[in-house]
């Protein structure tokens, strides 16, 4: 185990704490014994995996855990395709180990290098009307609580705690194992479309239901939205109708998109335009009109995930599906009635409703609407704004990333709100699971009072 004092700062470095002990445990009874001392010492934990959340969420001022040398698969179930992790797995190490059992992860974000236990802790999710995000495939979990006792949970083992632990924050104990339901491992065909803005709006719905994952990016101050639509086939399939043709896309080329293209491009872009504010609407229209439609096959895996080398902040709220398109519509009209010049491009995605207590898909299908503002420029007007409209439309905010909602906002968007700070104060009542910004998510430290 290592134990340090060290300076945190989250991926954007917009986050950053100064916790007295930072901690990597190398088994569950030397993470036992940190956390019974901390109980002891009174001192408060926060779980911490790549540091990819927006919000302060892992940030600590005592005691950071990270687990990332509790990773790898503990059991496999090839006849039902249950799998057990570590939960310091990260999500860019999965394939690989599911790969010798011929598994996939059911679906995926389009970034990799988090925990799974953070993933599912934030309620993480990819795109996809026929799929959850990462919390609605957990089948247990094992949590540890203050006094380092494990709990092993599930829908038949303690079902209650398993179900509102399936999203945690990290408050409910530290989660150390973690089951998910996996596939059959299959390729995607992907087809990346530029096309007319207004004209994808007003067809957007029909879109998603059609696909089995769909998504778009649309730079503001632009009249087209690259589209991405990915058809799931089976390994050794033909795809269907017109995708029968599809090819596996050479890897340089991919490489090439991927790394100068993508982020290359957009980096200049985004620098350029921090620079001379007046020039972002020009650039991005040239940037639009740089990207060209193509077709192409690969592993599933290969196809979500995209490498984000350009920092940025990050908002996200889940809206109600039918809501979306208006969402949109609102946030275009907002930029261009104030003037601002955004560099960065909006993301759309969606997912299926779920039953998960503090999933941002809870019981209806969902559509994520994220923006995103380049590190050296001020996000505060524009993700202000942008909440509002949100949250005129019942959105509910991403957990790791950037919103300004406190509890007695986050109670009327959840039905079960209440039950999971009911559950808190019963696994942890010192709440030495948590930080002053989960204190307001979720209730005061009772220690203050």
């Amino acid at each position: 185990m290592t134990t340090a004092r060290r300076l945190f700062r989250n991926w954007s470095g917009h986050v950053h704490a100064h916790p007295h002990t930072f901690v990597q445990p190398t088994s569950a009874g030397a993470l036992a014994k940190v956390l019974t001392s901390a109980a002891a010492a009174g001192h408060r934990v926060r779980p911490v995996g790549a540091g990819h959340s927006f919000t302060p969420v892992a940030a600590g001022d005592d005691v950071m855990i990270n687990l990332d040398h509790l990773s790898g698969i503990i059991t496999v179930d090839e006849a039902s395709g249950r799998v057990r992790f570590h939960a310091g797995t990260r999500l860019r190490d999965i394939p690989a180990l599911l790969a010798p059992f011929g598994l996939a992860l059911a679906n995926q974000g389009d970034v990799n290098p988090q925990a799974l236990a953070g993933a599912i802790s934030t309620s993480t999710h990819g795109t996809g009307l026929g799929f959850t995000g990462f919390a609605g495939t957990v089948t247990g979990l094992s949590l540890m609580g203050p006094d380092g006792a494990v709990r092993t949970l599930s829908a038949t083992s303690e079902p209650e705690i398993f179900d509102l632990a399936r999203v945690g924050l990290g408050v409910l104990g530290i989660v150390t194992e973690i089951e998910l339901q996996c596939v059959p491992a299959f390729d995607l065909i992907a087809e990346e479309r530029v096309t007319d803005f207004d004209e994808l709006l007003a067809d957007l719905a029909p879109r998603m239901r059609a696909a089995d994952h769909f998504e778009f990016y649309w730079f503001p101050h632009t009249d087209t939205a690259l589209t991405k639509t990915n058809t799931r086939v089976g390994l050794g399939e033909i795809g269907p109708g017109h995708l029968a043709e599809a090819g596996v896309r050479n890897r340089i080329l991919n490489l090439l998109d991927k790394e100068v293209v993508e982020n290359g491009a957009l980096r200049l872009a985004v620098e350029l335009g921090a620079a001379v504010p007046k020039l972002v609407p020009h650039i991005n229209r040239l940037a639009q009109s740089a990207i060209s439609d193509r077709t192409y096959r690969a592993p599933g895996y290969d196809v979500f995930v995209t490498p984000r080398r350009v920092r940025f902040n990050e908002m996200e709220y889940a809206v109600p599906f039918a809501s979306g398109t208006e969402v949109i519509r609102e946030i275009r009209a907002a930029i261009e009635s104030r003037g601002w010049t955004i560099s960065f491009p909006i993301e759309v995605r969606s997912a299926a409703a779920d039953d998960v207590p503090l999933s941002t898909a809870h019981g209806r299908e969902t559509m994520y609407i994220a923006v995103h503002r380049f590190v050296k420029e001020d996000f505060a007007e524009y993700f202000r704004v942008v909440e509002g409209i949100c949250r005129s439309h019942g959105g509910r905010p991403h957990w790791g990333k950037i919103h300004s909602l406190g509890a007695g906002d986050l109670s009327e968007l959840y039905p079960r709100f209440e039950d999971f700070c009911e559950l808190r104060s019963r696994l942890d009542p010192q709440a030495m699971f948590g930080n002053r910004f989960t204190d307001s998510l979720f209730g005061l430290d009772p220690r203050a009072g």
